[in-house]
């Protein structure tokens, strides 16, 4: 784990950049092409020690870190607004983890590393759907960063606004989940247990 040097106390542990990966669903990849910034925001899940990652083959950004171009992963969770009675002590509390390494192309294992990603998103998903073909395997580049002791940092914070002059204060959370069902149009089939149980918050 890295070490920060602005709010220090503000750090956290394996088990909150644990918590930040799993309930997140969307990273920002960033590498450096031709010596510029290149920032893309892109989907992602964890699976133990691996961050799995997917797109096509013909991305330019990850055919940038395929090749071995430095690369971050930053995530994100604001999980309120803290509401000061002075514009200077307004702030948000949140969650958020960055990654720093290399990113594998994986190959044999592509398949399982998929059903994997779908199974992360909605648990049992991929039951409920047929095999991947060899066709949009090949359209497929599926990538892992590994998560080691010191290639993270991981960082919170929470509570009120840190200075009062009298005035109202407090928090506004951030409610978050699934909000309904929306099938295809002019679909009339049953819903898959794995979209039921992910509406419904299990």
């Amino acid at each position: 784990m890295e070490q920060l040097t602005r709010y220090p106390d503000r750090g956290g542990d394996r088990r909150l950049l644990d918590e930040i990966l799993d309930e997140g669903v969307v990273a920002v990849l960033s590498t450096v092409v031709d010596g510029l910034p290149w920032s893309i925001p892109i989907a992602y899940v964890r699976a133990g020690d691996l961050v799995i990652l997917h797109g096509s083959t013909g991305a330019g950004a990850l055919r940038h870190v395929a090749a071995g171009a430095p690369a971050t992963l930053t995530v994100t969770h604001l999980d309120g607004l803290v509401v000061a009675d002075t514009a200077f002590d307004h702030s948000m509390n949140y969650r958020s983890a960055v990654l720093r390494g290399p990113l594998r192309v994986e190959t044999a294992d592509a398949g399982e590393l998929l059903d994997r990603f779908v199974d992360a998103l909605l648990p049992g998903r991929s039951a409920e759907v047929r095999a991947n073909s060899r066709k949009e395997l090949a359209a497929t580049a599926v990538l892992t960063l590994r998560i080691t002791d010191e290639n993270w940092i991981a960082k919170a914070r929470t509570g009120g606004a840190s200075s009062s002059e009298g005035g109202w204060s407090g928090v506004l959370p951030l409610r978050k989940g699934y909000a309904r069902v929306e099938p295809s149009p002019g679909q009339d089939l049953p819903v898959p247990a794995s979209v039921l149980a992910a509406v419904s918050g299990r």
